[in-house]
């Protein structure tokens, strides 16, 4: 019975999302909660992923039925998944018109940064006190990552540095609070892809990384504080210059 389970969800997946439920029901499987939602999460996931990517249009509604086509499964979960990222921040749903991929605007790009800001460097050192040694190596580990896509110039760059980041702050056994902070790094994401666009910005942040993990390592908290901050605030300077024409802090008239 497993071998026939397993053989039947391998033959759905390569059909389709959508496909694996009937083949589970064929072995005697009904349709439950379960199913649908491991699909709609998938979903989430797949479909934030391009949106981070910037392989969703802002200014075109989402065509649903054709993104369902092509992922496999019927606009139902599709929907779900619109819905749930609505609530992440990333789509915006208009009355007729359907869902949008929300633009980026320096309004947002302060908010987030400014609660990354009071939250983030106390957090990280927290964490860098607490460290085992195998969540030592995942810090390091995702900085490698992080390097290696920079330097391809990849579109993972994004996705490396929330992981990066992430992996920096889970250790503070602080899971509400680094779960805020998480869902603020996916918000974040395609500021960080807009704030790194400059010629030589990327070096700049790679620096800035291999230092604040060099304290974080050495679990020197006073340090991880001064350079978290530092690194966040940078990225704000950066990103209010390129929303309003060059424009440092304090130039706003």
């Amino acid at each position: 019975m497993r071998d026939r389970t397993a053989g039947a969800i391998a033959r759905g997946l390569t059909r389709g999302l959508s496909d694996l439920p009937v083949y589970l029901c064929r072995l005697g499987f009904f349709m439950t909660g379960i199913i649908v939602r491991n699909l709609s999460e998938q979903l989430v996931d797949l479909v934030r992923d391009r949106i981070l990517a910037g392989q969703v249009d802002v200014d075109r509604a989402i065509r649903q039925d054709a993104l369902a086509a092509e992922l496999g499964v019927s606009k139902i979960p599709l929907r779900e998944a619109l819905t749930r990222l609505e609530q992440e921040g990333l789509v915006r749903s208009r009355a007729n018109r359907g869902y949008f991929v929300r633009e980026l605007t320096i309004a947002e790009a302060e908010e987030v940064y400014a609660l990354r800001l009071k939250l983030e460097p106390e957090v990280a050192a927290q964490a860098s006190a607490n460290a085992s040694e195998q969540e030592q190596a995942v810090a390091m580990q995702t900085l490698a990552q992080l390097d290696a896509a920079t330097n391809a110039h990849g579109d993972g760059v994004g996705a490396f540095n929330r992981a990066f980041h992430v992996a920096l702050l889970r250790p503070s056994r602080q899971p509400i609070t680094t779960t805020m902070l998480e869902r603020l790094h996916v918000l974040g994401e395609r500021y960080v892809r807009k704030h790194l666009e400059p010629l030589g910005r990327d070096q700049r942040a790679n620096d800035e990384h291999a230092q604040l993990l060099e304290s974080w390592l050495s679990r020197d908290t006073a340090a991880v504080r001064e350079r978290m901050f530092a690194h966040i605030e940078q990225t704000v300077l950066d990103l209010r210059r390129e929303f309003r024409g060059g424009a440092a802090i304090g130039d706003e008239r």
